[in-house]
C-alpha cells in the first residue's frame, strides 16, 4: 500500500511539473508575440494656399416682385397671358370690361369737338369786333373743361388694362375669365428673376467683412451643380437688438432662371488666401472630448532589429474646415507624415504598414453622390 501510494505521488508530481512547464512557456511566449501591423494610408503634410470663407444660410429675393393686380372694380372680359410666362414691361396681360366708359368717352369728345368750333368762332368774331372779349374767354374755357374730361375718361379707359409694371416672370394665373375683381384683386404673381438678390444675417463681429463690392459665392444644396459668383450690394442701416446681427443683401446672375425666389442657399464670403497652411483630411482627426489628435508615422526597429513603422499620436489644434479638408492651426510641421484612414485601430507605439494604393477623398468641395 506505501509502494503504490508513492507511486500515484511521484506521477501526480511528474504531470504537475510538465503543466507548469507548458505555462512558463506559454507565458513566455505571450511576452514576446508582436500583433501583426495595421494596414494604413499616410499623407504627408506640405504647406499650401489656403482660402478661408464665411459660410452662413441665405435666402433668395427677387429684386422687383410682388402681385400683380387692379385698383378698380371690374368684370374680366379678356386674359392675354398664362402662367409662367416671361414679359416685358407694359404687355398687357388682362382687361377689365370697359363698354360704359367707351360710351362715356365719346359723349366728352362730342362735347369738345363741339366746344373746339364754338371757341373758334369766337375767336374770329372776337378779332373783328364783332363780339365780347368774355365770350371768347368763356368759350376757351368750355373748350378746355371738355379736354380735361376727355382725358380723365382716357386715364379710367387706360386702368381698365392692367399691363406688366416691369419685365419679368409671371406666377400662376389666379383669375378666369368673367369674374368680377374687386379692388386690389391679384391677377398673378410676378418676379424679376435676372439678376437676384440674396439676403443673409451676419453677427456684428464680422461687420467690417461684409463690404459693399466684396465677391460671394452660393450653392445649393439641392442642385449641386449650380454655383453661382456674386457680390455684396448693400447692409441694413442696423444691428437687430436681439440677435446682434445685420442683414446683408448681394446680388448674383440668373439667366437661366434655375434660382428662384424663396430658395434657401450657403453663401460663402471668400477671405483673403493665406501662404505656408497645413490642412490634412478630416479622416485623419481623431476626436476627443479631451482633446483631438493625429498619428505620425515615426521610424522604429523591431525585436529582430529589422526597421518598422509606428505611429505617435499627436494632439492637434484644428481650425475651419472646408469640405473634406480641416486646417491646422499648431501640432503639426510640414513634413509630417500623417495616418489618414484606420486611426480607429491603433494606439501609440502600434506598428503600421503603409498603403497608399487607395486614399480617403480630401476635396475642398466635395460633391458625394445620392447626397
Amino acid at each position: 500500500m506505501l509502494l503504490m501510494l508513492l507511486c500515484v505521488a511521484l506521477a501526480v508530481a511528474g504531470i504537475g511539473y510538465a503543466k507548469f512547464k507548458q505555462i512558463q512557456g506559454a507565458i513566455a511566449m505571450g511576452k514576446s508575440f508582436a500583433p501583426p501591423p495595421s494596414a494604413v494610408t499616410t499623407q504627408v503634410l506640405q504647406a499650401q494656399v489656403w482660402e478661408p470663407s464665411i459660410k452662413v444660410i441665405g435666402t433668395l429675393k427677387a429684386v422687383q416682385g410682388g402681385n400683380v393686380s387692379t385698383d378698380l372694380a371690374g368684370i374680366v372680359s379678356e386674359i392675354a397671358f398664362d402662367s409662367g410666362k416671361t414679359v416685358s414691361k407694359g404687355e398687357l396681360l388682362a382687361l377689365l370690361n370697359s363698354e360704359q366708359e367707351k360710351a362715356q368717352l365719346a359723349a366728352a369728345e362730342a362735347r369738345r369737338d363741339l366746344a373746339k368750333l364754338d371757341a373758334k368762332r369766337k375767336r374770329e368774331l372776337q378779332a373783328q369786333n364783332a363780339a365780347p372779349a368774355s365770350e371768347r374767354d368763356a368759350a376757351e374755357a368750355e373748350l378746355r373743361r371738355t379736354e380735361a374730361v376727355c382725358a380723365e375718361i382716357e386715364a379710367l379707359l387706360a386702368r381698365k388694362k392692367i399691363t406688366a409694371p416691369f419685365a419679368g416672370v409671371l406666377g400662376i394665373r389666379l383669375v378666369s375669365l368673367g369674374q368680377f375683381l374687386n379692388p386690389g384683386a391679384p391677377i398673378a404673381t410676378m418676379h424679376s428673376l435676372d439678376p437676384i438678390q440674396v439676403q443673409f444675417n451676419l453677427p456684428q463681429q464680422q461687420l467690417a467683412i461684409a463690404t459693399p463690392g466684396r465677391p460671394l459665392r452660393i450653392l445649393s444644396q439641392d442642385r449641386p451643380e449650380i454655383v453661382r459668383n456674386g457680390s455684396v450690394t448693400a447692409l441694413d442701416s442696423q444691428v437687430n437688438e436681439t440677435s446682434r446681427a445685420i442683414t446683408v443683401e448681394g446680388s448674383l446672375p440668373n439667366s437661366d432662371k434655375l434660382l428662384r425666389p424663396g430658395m434657401f442657399v450657403n453663401v460663402e464670403i471668400p477671405l483673403p488666401k493665406e501662404e505656408g497652411v497645413l490642412v490634412v483630411p478630416a479622416s485623419a482627426i481623431s476626436y476627443a472630448p479631451y482633446g483631438d489628435s493625429v498619428f505620425v508615422v515615426k521610424e522604429s526597429s523591431s525585436a529582430e532589429g529589422k526597421p518598422a513603422k509606428i505611429v505617435a499620436q499627436q494632439f492637434v489644434k484644428l481650425g475651419q474646415n472646408r469640405g473634406d479638408q480641416v486646417r491646422i492651426l499648431s501640432g503639426l510641421a510640414a513634413g509630417d507624415e500623417v495616418v489618414t484612414s484606420g486611426v480607429f485601430k491603433l494606439r501609440p507605439g502600434a506598428s503600421v504598414q503603409i498603403n497608399n494604393t487607395v486614399q480617403p477623398p480630401s476635396e475642398a468641395a466635395p460633391h458625394p453622390p445620392n447626397s
